[in-house]
């Protein structure tokens, strides 16, 4: 344990911990975004290796850990996560309308399980100001050091198919000017009938109607879908299939699950369960996924990535990056820098010269 990490787990998390988990958040991102200003973090720094750099969907990520969605729900932080070690940062959700999510309390720490459960239920600032933050970041920051990607989903109170449709649309065309790749996503479990989204029919009208977007004008936006745990290997060879023949860039897998099996049972709070408890599910649905696609889209594998090993892991599993969120709330800032270290290390005596070469070994 390096002497920043003995400070994060005893001293500043203990403090962070004994207040409300969403309090806490809301704490260290008005401090995060406050740091971007200051020279010293406003310059980027993107940690990379020869060894971890690669190409995914047509963009150069400097290291293969990314930051999930769901931290920097706004895009306030931006410039400070590759000072992280982060090869990538994930924007959002994103909703096209400003919406306040669901009641509070709405985020729960298990820390027993490394684990968490929310039900935030997509609280945004909404698409317009969203777009407006990342304008600003374009202006002040000539280049971020790593890919952007903005994660876009369902406002709450819009229902029926065209306006579902247009609602996507509408954040689509507002954000994508400023994002590297978008991925949507129809797989929260706290978002009513969003679910539905990820069936076969709804999917390919949601993804053709985007895939319109990204293919208009000079640039094509890679198009990723994020897809839950908690689906069934049938309904994830539509995924599949629907992607491939949508032309895709990838798929992302997966979001948290609403099951509660074994000793998580008794974890009774309703949402989105995350961290260690989602590990194995995580790793099955991997496998399955490269399998089914034969290794041919892109794949980025998030969900109870808590040590470099699981990160290996899930790389050999079928991910061409890996993305993490809850492990980052228990292990500190520090984190990404130690799994990249490891990662490398991890490499080393496996003989692989580039983390490319890892990628599908193991999903046989």
């Amino acid at each position: 344990m390096t002497k920043n990490d003995w400070i994060y787990r005893n001293l500043l998390r203990p403090i962070l911990f004994k207040q409300d988990p969403e309090e806490a958040h809301e704490f260290a991102m008005e401090a995060l975004s406050k740091l971007c200003a200051v020279p010293l973090f406003a310059t980027n720094r993107a940690l990379t290796d020869p060894a971890l750099a690669s190409e995914v969907a047509g963009i150069a990520f400097p290291n293969p850990i990314g930051l999930a969605a769901g931290c920097d729900k706004n895009g306030r932080a931006i410039p400070l996560w590759p000072h992280c070690g982060f090869g990538f940062v994930e924007v959002g959700t994103v909703t096209a309308q400003p919406q306040s999510g669901n009641p509070k309390p709405r985020v729960f720490r298990y820390p027993r399980y490394d684990a968490l459960i929310n039900r935030l239920g997509f609280n945004s600032e909404g698409s317009q100001a969203v777009a407006m933050r990342m304008a600003t970041l374009r202006e002040t920051h000539r280049s971020i050091p790593t890919p952007i990607a903005i994660n876009i989903g369902k406002t709450k109170v819009v229902e029926g198919e065209e306006a579902v449709l247009e609602d996507y649309r509408t954040s689509f065309k507002r954000l994508s000017p400023f994002a590297d790749f978008v991925i949507v996503n129809v797989s929260s479990p706290n978002t009513p009938g969003l679910r539905l989204w990820q069936e076969k029919g709804p999917l390919t009208s949601l993804l053709s109607a985007l895939m319109e977007e990204a293919t208009r004008g000079k640039r094509k936006v890679p198009l990723f879908v994020k897809i839950s745990p908690d689906m069934n290997e049938a309904d994830m060879a539509n995924v599949c299939e629907a992607a491939l023949e949508l032309g895709l860039a990838g798929i992302v897998a997966t979001n948290t699950t609403i099951a509660r099996e074994g000793a998580y049972a008794g974890l009774s709070e309703t949402g989105g369960l995350s961290g260690k408890p989602l590990t194995a599910r995580a790793d099955e649905v991997m496998r399955f996924l490269y399998k089914q696609t034969g290794g041919s889209l892109p794949l980025i594998g998030v969900g109870g990535i808590g040590s470099a090993e699981d990160a290996y892991r899930r790389i050999k599993f079928g991910a061409s990056l890996v993305q993490i969120y809850t492990s980052f709330v228990y292990e500190g800032p520090f984190f990404p820098r130690n799994l990249n270290r490891e990662l490398i290390r991890l490499m080393e005596r496996d003989g692989v010269r580039n983390i490319r070469d890892a990628i599908g070994t193991e999903a046989k």
